[in-house]
């Protein structure tokens, strides 16, 4: 399989290179902004796969396919939640959530051996999916939610949320009357419905209301730990490769 990774955060696209060679997958180009994106395709032969991230630190991955003919099917990473990211399903073989999850990694990759794309890989419209990625904003998002408590529906504003959670195999709401509740969906459905403002995906876990933190904590191996008003069920870490992002989302 011929693969290359286009990523701006060396730390980042090693660890992604390791995670491909333990599932026997060798890489062999990495690529780190657009304008050395754009170069390396004007003089060599487009790949079978390519790991896309979405931000670059020269712009958006897709100025890249604005000059080059994409030839290559196409998994996109990304780190930012606010994204889009049912529309990157549609229009590619997969996408990742950063940090990388080296099961979910092999799924895809498991998914691109058996789709086994033409020579002109899949019709990705970029146009489409760079419009919500400049106005994330622009959506509308989820106001409230309804949960079963009995017989009963009950209806939950999002500013009574707490936090987002998985447990069992379940996704639950909690709120600051210190109550949890299951939804009948998942943390990767709710990633479109949950304004990037005010929610964050700390974990493959948790989303956490930004009103709801009460303290942030130091953590070893460099991560951190948040606690929530009305909220004791589960211990909140945010792994290292999330921190960053964290911070920025916070300030």
């Amino acid at each position: 399989m011929n693969v290359i990774i286009i990523e701006d955060e060396a730390p980042s696209a090693r660890r992604l290179r390791r995670m491909l060679e333990q599932l026997g997958v060798n890489v062999d180009q990495i690529l780190h902004s657009v304008e050395e994106s754009v170069q390396w395709f004007s003089k060599n032969g487009h790949p079978e796969l390519i790991f896309l991230d979405i931000q670059l630190s020269d712009g958006l991955s897709f100025e890249i396919f604005e000059t080059i003919n994409i030839q290559s099917a196409v998994i996109f990473t990304t780190a930012y939640d606010e994204y889009a990211l049912q529309a990157f399903k549609l229009n590619s073989i997969d996408y990742l959530l950063k940090p990388i999850d080296q099961e979910e990694l092999e799924k895809a990759v498991v998914k691109y051996k058996q789709f086994k794309p033409s020579q002109h890989g899949p019709q990705i419209d970029f146009s489409d999916i760079r419009k919500l990625l400049v106005n994330p904003l622009e959506r509308d998002y989820k106001k409230r939610f309804t949960v079963k408590v009995g017989q009963h529906i009950k209806l939950v504003p999002i500013n009574d949320v707490v936090c987002f959670y998985s447990k069992n195999k379940g996704t639950y709401l909690h709120t600051n009357e210190n109550r949890s509740y299951l939804l009948e969906t998942s943390l990767d459905a709710l990633q479109e419905e949950l304004h990037p403002e005010k929610f964050f995906r700390v974990s493959r876990k948790f989303f956490i209301n930004v009103d709801a933190v009460k303290d942030i904590i130091s953590y070893s191996n460099a991560r951190l730990q948040v606690k929530l008003h009305h909220f004791n069920e589960q211990e909140i870490i945010v792994s290292r490769e999330r921190v960053k992002d964290f911070k920025d989302w916070l300030s």
